[in-house]
């Protein structure tokens, strides 16, 4: 009779270990060789609104996709390409680079080929000339640009009269100076420029987490998965604190990895460590909800408090 259970069992813990493996992506370049910025917009989501000359855009769980490129210049058509690749013939996802070149009569086109191709690699580091997009994840605002415009007005050449009168012995020698008299006028304009709430960068490792990109989702769920097969609470609290010190995290991040240890102090040790490596330390509350006890609840705030 109890085989007759052990199979049922086995299936389910089989079908929830698939549920939880991180689900593969893609990822996708494109980058103009003569520096022209440009939108991209990939099936109708535009994926920066700051005109961009290198883009990147990760996590594409599709295989294809429909990309429109519209140019910052107008005077350059928009590029539609259908069905653009981000994964091979057998379902492979991959990380695809296309080029932007400039044809015979100097207006850009894309290759219809990848420029490069190689496997899909998760936790990959951009250049830092590169704009980093995450695909389903809400763009910021657009920039807000300040022009100001100071004149400044000289006038040159001053033109005057110099009148000598002698008459009846007296002798008389007026100066009449008259600014607006055949005189020139100069005026010089400057503006400048200030661009406020632009686009955050790609997320370089000496750069603070707040108001910067948290873990991406498919490189979080690898990272819960990596932490579940520690066995050790040593193990796993070492290895929660390395992947914390080299990404930046969400509130919610830090709170589901502080729910995969068993014990009160290990979750205290690792929310402390991670305050640092929040992107929102303003809903740094929703930590509170995975302790047990209330001295905890208090620790972690004194300890912010500290901070």
């Amino acid at each position: 009779m109890n085989r007759i259970f052990i199979l049922p069992f086995v299936l389910f813990f089989s079908i929830l270990s698939a549920f939880a493996q991180p689900q593969p992506t893609g990822a996708l370049t494109i980058f103009s060789e003569d520096g022209d910025k440009f939108f991209l917009i990939l099936n109708g989501e535009p994926q920066n609104n700051i005109a961009q000359s290198n883009i990147r855009v990760e996590d594409l769980p599709q295989p294809y996709y429909t990309a429109k490129i519209v140019f910052e210049n107008k005077a350059y058509p928009e590029i539609l390409k259908k069905n653009l690749m981000v994964a091979d013939f057998d379902g492979n996802f991959l990380d695809v680079t296309y080029k932007i070149k400039h044809d015979k009569s100097d207006m850009p086109k894309m290759a219809s080929i990848p420029y490069s191709s190689i496997p899909a690699q998760q936790g990959f580091i951009a250049p830092s000339n590169v704009y980093v997009a995450h695909y389903g994840v809400q763009l910021p605002p657009p920039a807000a640009v300040t022009t100001t415009t100071t004149t400044t007005t000289t006038t040159n050449n001053v033109n005057g009269a110099n009148v000598n009168v002698n008459a009846m012995g007296i002798n008389m020698n007026v100066n009449i100076s008259d600014p607006f008299l055949n005189g020139s006028v100069q005026t010089t304009t400057t503006e400048s420029t200030t661009i406020s709430g632009n686009n955050p960068p790609p997320r370089p490792a000496n750069r603070g987490c707040i108001n910067n990109y948290a873990m991406s989702p498919s490189n979080f769920s690898a990272a819960l998965a990596t932490l579940k097969n520690q066995s050790f609470e040593d193990a796993k609290l070492s290895t929660a604190k390395q992947i914390a010190g080299s990404n930046c995290l969400s509130a919610a991040q830090i709170s589901d990895i502080c729910k995969l240890f068993n014990f009160e102090d290990s979750k205290l040790d690792f929310a402390k460590f991670a305050y640092v490596r929040c992107t929102e330390p303003g809903n740094y509350f929703i930590v509170n909800n995975v302790f047990n006890f209330s001295g905890s609840v208090d620790d972690l705030n004194e300890f912010i408090q500290s901070r």
